[in-house]
C-alpha cells in the first residue's frame, strides 16, 4: 500500500487520532474515577457499620461524591462529539 500524500487528509487522520486518544484518556478516567468511588465508599459503609453508633454517616460522603461522580459521567460519556460541560 502506498502512503497517502495528500496534507488535508494526515492533517485530517491527525486531527481524529489527537480527539480519539483525549476520548479515550477522558473516558480511562472516568473509569480510574468510578473504580477508586466503589472501593473508597466500600470501606467507608463496612466502617459505620462496624462501629456502634445509631447514626449511619457513610450515606453522606456516598451521595456527595455520587454526584460529582454523575457530573463526570455525563461529561465524558454523555456529550456527542466529545464536547464537555465547560
Amino acid at each position: 500500500m502506498q502512503a497517502n500524500s495528500n496534507p488535508s487528509v494526515a492533517r485530517v487522520d491527525a486531527t481524529t487520532l489527537r480527539a480519539a486518544k483525549r476520548r479515550a484518556g477522558a473516558k480511562m478516567g472516568f473509569l480510574i474515577h468510578l473504580s477508586v468511588y466503589v472501593l473508597v465508599n466500600l470501606m467507608l459503609i463496612a466502617i459505620d457499620l462496624m462501629t456502634p453508633s445509631p447514626v449511619h454517616w457513610a450515606q453522606y460522603p456516598l451521595l456527595g461524591w455520587g454526584i460529582g461522580l454523575a457530573a463526570h459521567g455525563l461529561a465524558v460519556l454523555a456529550m456527542p462529539g466529545g464536547q464537555t460541560l465547560h
